[in-house]
C-alpha cells in the first residue's frame, strides 16, 4: 500500500496533540477499560444457554492479523483509542428537522468516539485493534438484546439521509465538516449496515481529513462492529475481510466450536 503525505502533517499526527488520544487522557477510562477483552462477569457465569456469548467466547471470536490483508499489526492499547476529530457539538442549524436529526448525528459522533455505536452490550464483549501506518482498525464483538440490536442497525441505516452533511464545533471553536454515506457490507450474518464517515478539520493547525469505514453485523443476538481508517483514506477492503472472517469465527463460537487461529 503506497502512502504519501506532507511531512509536517505526519509530524503533527505523531505529537502529543495527535489525532488519537491515550486512555489516560480520556474521561471515560472506566467504560473503555471494562470493554477490554474480559467481557461481562455475569455473562461468563451464564452456561445454561449454549448460544449465549461468554467472555471466553467473545475472545475466541475476535479476528487475528491473518484474517485481514496488508500489513496490519495487532496492538495492546485499542481500548484507549479515541479520535479527537470526532469530538464536537453538532450544529442544529444544519438540519430541517433541527433537534431530532441533530441528535442522531450527535449520537453517531459520540458512538464512534466511545466505541459503542451499537449501544451498550447486554452481556460479554471484547475488542481488538490493529495498526498499519497511520490507519487503525478496531474490531468488536458483543452480546446484545436482540430487539435493541435490530433497532441500532435500523438507526444506522437512516444516517446517510439524516446526517449526509453537517458541521460540528469542538470546545475551542474549531469546526469540523462531516459527511456520511452508505457503503456495502459482505452478505454475512443475519443483518448488516455499512457507513463511510468523513471528517474534515484541523490537526495542529494543518488541514486534515479523517475517513472511517464502518460495518455492523448481527449474528443471532450478537453483534460485530468494525471501524477502520485514518488520514490515509478508506480501508474498505480490510473491513470486508474482517467481516467475512469475523462472522465465521463468531458462528463457530455460537456452535460450541473453537475457531481456527
Amino acid at each position: 500500500m503506497t502512502r504519501t503525505r506532507p511531512a509536517h502533517l505526519l509530524a503533527s499526527v505523531l505529537t502529543a496533540a495527535a489525532l488519537l488520544t491515550c486512555a489516560g487522557c480520556s474521561d471515560d477510562t472506566d467504560n473503555t477499560g471494562a470493554k477490554e477483552a474480559v467481557g461481562s462477569p455475569l455473562a461468563a457465569r451464564t452456561t445454561a444457554s449454549p448460544d449465549r456469548l461468554t467472555a471466553e467466547g467473545a475472545q475466541a471470536a475476535l479476528i487475528t492479523e491473518s484474517d485481514i490483508e496488508d500489513d496490519w499489526t495487532q496492538v495492546d492499547d485499542a481500548a484507549g483509542w479515541h479520535n479527537s476529530l470526532l469530538v464536537g457539538e453538532v450544529d442544529v442549524a444544519d438540519f430541517l428537522s433541527a433537534k431530532s436529526d441533530a441528535a442522531d448525528c450527535q449520537q453517531l459522533l459520540d458512538g464512534l468516539y466511545s466505541d459503542d455505536l451499537l449501544g451498550k452490550p447486554s452481556g460479554a464483549s471484547a475488542l481488538r485493534g490493529f495498526e498499519e501506518g497511520d490507519s487503525r482498525l478496531l474490531y468488536q464483538v458483543a452480546a446484545y438484546d436482540r430487539d435493541d440490536l435490530d433497532s441500532s442497525l435500523a438507526w444506522l441505516k437512516t444516517l446517510p439521509t439524516e446526517c449526509d452533511r453537517f458541521t460540528a464545533t469542538d470546545g475551542e471553536g474549531q469546526q469540523r465538516t462531516v459527511e456520511v454515506i452508505e457503503t456495502s457490507v459482505p452478505d454475512e450474518g443475519d443483518a448488516r449496515q455499512g457507513l463511510r464517515v468523513t471528517v474534515q478539520g484541523d490537526v495542529d493547525g494543518s488541514p486534515a481529513t479523517l475517513t472511517l469505514d464502518v460495518a455492523a453485523v448481527r449474528v443471532g443476538s450478537d453483534g460485530i462492529t468494525v471501524t477502520s481508517g485514518g488520514l490515509d483514506g478508506d480501508e474498505d477492503d480490510s473491513v470486508e475481510d474482517a467481516v467475512e472472517a469475523g462472522v465465521d469465527r463468531l458462528k463457530d463460537v455460537q456452535a460450541g466450536k473453537t475457531p481456527q487461529s
